[in-house]
């Protein structure tokens, strides 16, 4: 039995929301889950004290989403950026490779 992390869609047309659950890899996205591990809303809300800058509010259990990881729950690309925005996995960086100076590699001359 396959497992994955993902994101479930509800909401109305253009105001999108999404749970972030586990669900088996073949089910559809939005069929019923294994376990809801929280909320993602991508539309960005004023701050409560009212400045700087918008925040798109992510709820998520961090210990159930551990628990599942540690099971071996695959997350899709989307839930892998959400839990490496809480630090629960590595970021995946698809730039250029780098020297440690910080500039880019030159690419082979062709």
């Amino acid at each position: 039995m396959v497992l994955k992390i993902r994101l479930a869609r509800f909401g109305k047309r253009n105001s999108p929301f999404y749970n972030i659950v586990v669900a088996q890899a073949r089910t559809a996205r939005n069929s019923k889950p294994l376990e809801v591990l929280g909320t993602y809303d991508p539309i960005p809300k004023p701050p409560p004290s009212g400045e700087g800058k918008p925040i798109k509010d992510i709820k998520l259990d961090t210990s159930r989403a551990k628990y599942w990881l540690g099971v071996g729950a695959q997350p899709s690309e989307p839930a892998w950026r959400l839990l490496s925005m809480i630090g629960l996995l590595e970021p995946k960086y698809h730039g250029p490779p780098r020297t440690e100076e910080g500039e880019k590699v030159e690419g082979r001359g062709r």
